[in-house]
């Protein structure tokens, strides 16, 4: 998560890319920067200086900030760069102010040329010694963790850096059980595809990731966004675009369909199947076929999306055909496609406690979305996710639930007016939340609803990934003593952010200068605090998947600090203190004897076990040792929590489990909505749009050091689209033991409630309390 818009480096490096193996003698051409460029940077440093919450000079201090931070995005693991390149770089370190007014950004582009040389040199040096193979006999071992390693000395050393970088991505392979010809046909395509990936970079690539630096450098939440970023930003915002509606994913040299939206063009034509490849793209009904394969995804998509009501034309290689098979052409009109992946679900649980059962409405809401526009023209149906939790809400009251859990896991945040409607849901009108601005007024965000929409019993799940708008409304229910907060402590991000639409201000007919997404307030809790740096802490907490200090808001160097003010006037609609530590005795008891329980904690205390390392065994035998112990634990594990839960809880179209934090960095943003909408979420979860790609195939990264249980070695798309959807069904199913934790929790206060009728006065707002007199 160290970076946030570097989504053409990101694609570099996070997968095994889709072009054709590239001929690593040929110099790249060099990459230069353009007087629109320069203009554009000059325009976001108005902004950045001036209008931003904690406005910061662009004077040579900050100048060390930006060149510190753009090595860190080209070069964070510093794999490629020598000492003696960084001594040369250096002549620029105090001087990148100067080029940004002076608009000459010649500086950080001959950084980059020079980076995408020195991945040519890595790169034909690692295919050189796959030629060789390796010996595994020999005790040594490769330090992956190198963000605060020092730069290699020479290219010696960094030869020596990538030979036992090589050696690991062969032993991982060897381990899986591929033979020694596949092994080094797969990683002989995946380090050419590096450099491919590296070499499709341009220069609007390397000015969105030197303009982040500087924004960035700022504060962790602000950002530039060049006008392809600001595009998928809105889709993931307003959960629709126009386009075909499929999901694509890079599969070897080709782009495949990984997904289907129901009800789009592609799923009415009925000739598309998952995984089938695009290899052209014709406009119109004649216009030429173009040949993508080996495009960047992000060029395709941009080819295959296109205005309601157009017709785009798709050259397709069938899934089950090989590289030769027949081609077949359709003709899709594109259409208004909606993403309801990321909308708000429904599901219910059925929680047994001896002769008694009861159902659990669950809401999963991934991130708090609003179509801005949509509303902004008076569009009465405008995508919003308080609509659809109110509406899902009559339909659980209708399914007769008893209580209702809300999931806010990995949920990065959205729209700051979504969370203040949405919270309205729960305690009915009333302040929410404080917004204070650079010039220190403070404004208070009231609910709009007359009356709750749901008065019952109420929790709230979140974890460390639950960030931004997410904490509004975890800390408002928390404050009004409205729901039970369950989980881990939550992120911590307590800033808002707008997006300035550099053509706009400067008048440009057609998008050039891309957006400034700028911090301008500080939300604050209505009982005076703030959810920034220390995040919502739980009222009942459950094991810690991820250390503060690696995700999370304490994880950044120039994070701003908590503070407080005075607190707003409202009224709680209930008092949890009396119930809290019941609910805490019991969910003690219960797990201390519940095996599922028992293994999660055993599994989370292990993966931080494996995070907190900083090297690995090179030796055969060593990592076969390892890996089949971790094997042992997690069969034995995974036998007892099934044998376990024969006859527990059952789930009715519950979540499945995901994964234990998010990796998307909680920025935000949104379009002129005052006082800010407030977003959380990454470059992947903008780029999870139908035509576009899904998270999976940007955000995960397996990295060097692998979870030694189950590794295959391969990158994500080195195993194809079937295999990636048989990973993901088998992860689906297996039971989401903290959701159904959180569950029998909530359960467990409406057994108390319903037991006790002056523990249900103080705890639930629909019923009476005691007359004062």
């Amino acid at each position: 998560m160290r970076k946030f818009f570097v989504l053409a480096i990101a694609l570099a490096f996070a997968s095994a890319a889709v072009a054709k193996p590239a001929d690593t003698q040929s110099a790249p051409p060099l990459l230069k920067p353009t007087p629109t460029q320069a203009e554009a940077a000059i325009w976001a440093t108005r902004f950045l200086t001036h209008f931003h919450y904690k406005p910061t000079p662009l004077d040579d201090a900050m100048s060390e900030q930006i060149y510190k931070r753009y090595l860190d995005a080209l070069d964070g693991d510093k794999l490629f760069f020598t000492q003696a390149d960084i001594t040369k770089f250096d002549q620029w370190k105090d001087k990148l102010d100067d080029a940004i007014y002076d608009q000459d950004l010649s500086a950080p582009y001959a950084i980059f040329n020079i980076y995408e040389q020195r991945v040519g040199d890595r790169v034909a040096h690692a295919r050189a010694l796959l030629a060789k193979g390796f010996d595994f006999s020999k005790d040594e071992s490769y330090d992956y963790d190198r963000e605060k390693a020092a730069w290699p000395k020479d290219d010696a050393e960094a030869n020596e850096l990538w030979r036992k970088r090589i050696k690991n991505d062969w032993l991982r392979l060897k381990l899986a059980g591929k033979s020694d010809k596949d092994i080094r046909e797969t990683l002989d395509k995946r380090y050419a595809n590096y450099l491919d990936r590296v070499r499709q970079l341009n220069s609007e690539d390397v000015f969105q990731t030197f303009m982040n630096a500087y924004a960035s450098s700022i504060e962790p939440h602000t950002n530039y966004l060049g006008p392809r970023a600001s595009e998928n930003f809105d889709i993931s915002m307003r959960l629709s675009l126009e386009g075909i509606g499929a999901v694509l994913q890079r599969d070897d040299d080709y782009i495949a369909i990984r997904e289907i939206v129901p009800g789009g063009p592609a799923a009415l034509s009925g000739k598309l199947k998952v995984g089938d490849r695009v290899v052209g793209v014709g406009q119109g009904e004649s216009g030429p076929m173009l040949d993508i394969i080996g495009w960047r995804i992000d060029d395709a998509v941009e080819k295959i999306r296109g205005p309601k009501d157009t017709t785009v034309r798709l050259e397709v290689l069938p899934a089950d055909a090989g590289p030769d098979g027949s081609h077949f052409t359709v003709a899709l009109v594109r259409k208004k496609v909606s993403i309801e992946e990321q909308a708000a679900k429904k599901s219910i649980i059925e929680v047994k406690d001896g002769a008694t059962t009861r159902r659990i409405g669950v809401i999963s809401l991934p991130t708090f979305y609003q179509d801005f526009d949509a509303r902004r023209r008076g569009d009465k149906d405008y995508k919003s996710a308080t609509r659809d939790v109110a509406r899902l809400l009559a339909e659980l009251k209708s399914d007769k639930v008893d209580g209702v859990l809300v999931d806010l896991r990995n949920n990065g945040g959205g729209s700051l007016a979504e969370a203040t409607d949405l919270t309205g849901l729960f305690i009915g009108n009333g302040p929410v939340v404080q917004v204070r601005n650079a010039s220190g007024q403070v404004e208070v965000e009231k609910a709009p609803e007359k009356k709750m929409v749901w008065d019952g019993p109420l929790a709230v799940l979140v974890n460390r990934g639950s960030a931004s708008a997410s904490e509004i409304f975890a800390a408002a229910i928390q404050d009004y003593g409205r729901g039970v907060i369950i989980g881990e402590p939550t992120f911590g991000k307590g800033t808002v952010q707008n997006l300035v639409d550099l053509d706009d201000v400067a008048h440009n007919e057609k998008p050039a200068f891309g957006e400034v997404k700028m911090t301008i307030a500080q939300f604050f809790r209505i009982n005076g605090g703030s959810t920034q740096l220390r995040g919502v802490t739980p009222d009942i907490s459950f094991p810690l998947t991820v250390d503060a200090k690696d995700f999370g808001e304490s994880s950044y160097d120039n994070a701003l600090p908590w503070t407080s003010i005075a607190a707003a006037k409202y009224t709680p609609t209930g008092e949890l203190k009396a119930i809290v530590p019941m609910l805490e005795q019991r969910h003690a008891a219960r797990v201390a004897n519940n095996v599922a329980w028992r293994n999660f904690e055993a599994d989370v205390a292990d993966a931080r076990a494996l995070r907190a390392q900083k090297t690995i065994s090179l030796n055969e035998k060593v990592r076969r040792e390892q890996r089949d112990e971790q094997d042992a634990k997690r069969k034995a594990r995974d036998a007892a929590t099934k044998a376990a839960q024969e006859g527990t809880a059952t789930a009715t179209d519950a979540k499945p489990a995901g994964k234990a934090h998010a990796k998307a960095d909680a920025a935000t943003g949104g379009k002129a909505t005052p006082p800010g909408a407030d977003r959380a979420a990454s470059a992947a979860a903008a780029a999870k749009a139908a035509d576009g790609a899904p998270a999976s195939a940007l955000d995960e990264d397996d990295g060097d050091v692998p979870d030694l249980s189950g590794d295959d070695g391969l990158q994500p798309d080195e195993r194809g689209v079937s295999k990636d959807l048989a990973r993901e069904k088998e992860a689906k199913q297996r039971r989401d033991v903290i959701l159904n934790e959180a569950a029998h929790i909530l359960s467990d206060e409406i057994d108390l409630v319903r037991a006790d009728v002056k523990l249900a006065q103080q705890v639930l707002p629909h019923v009476a309390r005691p007359s004062l007199d």
